[in-house]
């Protein structure tokens, strides 16, 4: 467990030089990307997937950093797609797969193993193909001889974790063309507004009383989190959000979605990480020593934290979302009694993608302030350095 002064937050010395990328500037032209994303979809011609008849499957191939967008798709295009959508994150191919389906694969490199090897039997076995990445990539080459279409990621493009829209919007682009989602020009630039404005509370000058991803980062710190998104859209950012507090934080953070999860998660309610196993709360709250200093003593020991992702009430049309909702606040308030730190985000109202959008966003800058206020780089670990190195032994 961490504890961050909140002044380290607001010193633009410290933030400069801990983030020798820029992650945070990356961070920042989400909105950009969003935009030149899809210009760079129509320039190379994503239209043609949907000249010929609409496939009979797509089936995703992305992971790591990039692994969210498989499952946005999937998430998108389940309530009214024609088709089914899969997800594939390495080989073997399915066996099913064949010339009459459509197989998409997301690398920013171009040379990540899963997609390329992916992608390269697909196009032994016919089918249609899609990728996105880098121009002049080997998987640009193996589009290119499959006579598929290949969206580039446009220039200056160093970290998939800060390069999502990059990698997404092509992908939905093409989607929407082939009438698997609903996703078209107004909802493309609605949610490219939402990323601009959360760029703008979240930016770096502005201070962490007022810019919420700070605030975010200032409560995570004191805990060992479990992300929990109260539904299929809250839950595509949960484990986004588990995945950027773990590559980029350095925290291990779990995940999950209601309904499925709330036991899970729930159970650890009574574990070693919260206040006496979630019982005899207020007896040690009330014996704890008001004077120690986190900083000169050191936590005893981590607090489980809760950060629960809610989708926009408003905007939730599921039949069942009346029982979710009950079942959100049961979760909260048995998360408030047993002691548990709670972190709570809230979508705006919008498209489910833009909705999508602002809750990624907001957890993408507080894992990157987090990582910041410990001292650390953001986009440099010294163990998956050395991870590459023993793997290329």
């Amino acid at each position: 467990m961490t504890y961050i002064d909140e002044a380290v937050l607001d010193d633009q010395d410290h933030l400069a030089a801990c983030d020798s990328r820029s992650t945070l500037r990356a961070l920042a032209t989400a909105g950009a990307q969003l935009r030149e994303g899809a210009r760079l979809a129509r320039e190379a011609g994503v239209e043609r997937l949907a000249r010929s008849d609409r496939p009979r499957s797509v089936l995703v191939a992305s992971l790591g950093g990039s692994a969210v967008v498989a499952d946005v798709l999937d998430m998108l295009a389940e309530p009214g797609s024609p088709v089914p959508v899969a997800v594939r994150r390495n080989i073997p191919l399915p066996g099913w797969v064949g010339s009459l389906d459509l197989v998409v694969a997301v690398s920013l490199s171009g040379r990540a193993r899963g997609p390329l090897a992916v992608a390269a039997e697909a196009a032994r076995r016919g089918a249609s193909l899609l990728t996105v990445g880098a121009a002049d990539s080997p998987l640009a080459a193996v589009c290119a001889r499959a006579r598929g279409v290949h969206v580039d990621v446009g220039p200056d493009r160093l970290s998939s974790r800060t390069s999502l829209w990059s990698l997404l919007t092509p992908v939905l682009v093409a989607a929407n063309e082939l009438g698997l989602v609903d996703v078209d020009e107004a909802a493309l630039e609605q949610t490219a507004l939402r990323l601009d404005a959360e760029a703008e509370a979240d930016r770096p000058s502005s201070e962490a009383f007022i810019n919420p991803a700070k605030s975010l980062a200032l409560q995570l710190s004191e805990t060992v989190p479990v992300v929990l998104g109260d539904g299929p859209l809250s839950g595509v950012a949960a484990a986004r959000a588990a995945m950027m507090l773990a590559r980029t934080a350095r925290i291990p953070a779990t995940h999950g979605e209601l309904p499925d999860a709330a036991s899970q998660v729930v159970a650890t309610f009574d574990g070693p990480f919260t206040a006496g196993g979630g019982r005899g709360v207020d007896r040690l709250r009330a014996g704890a020593d008001i004077f120690a200093d986190p900083f000169l003593d050191g936590p005893a020991q981590p607090r489980l934290g809760l950060l629960m992702i809610r989708d926009a009430p408003a905007d939730i049309t599921s039949p069942d979302h009346a029982d979710l909702a009950a079942l959100s606040d049961a979760v909260l308030k048995t998360a408030y009694d047993a002691g548990v730190k709670v972190a709570t985000i809230t979508a705006e109202s919008g498209h489910p993608l833009t909705r999508l959008a602002g809750q990624i966003a907001r957890v993408d800058y507080a894992a990157t302030y987090l990582a910041i206020g410990s001292g650390l780089d953001p986009a440099v670990s010294e163990h998956i350095h050395a991870l590459r190195d023993h793997t290329r032994a």
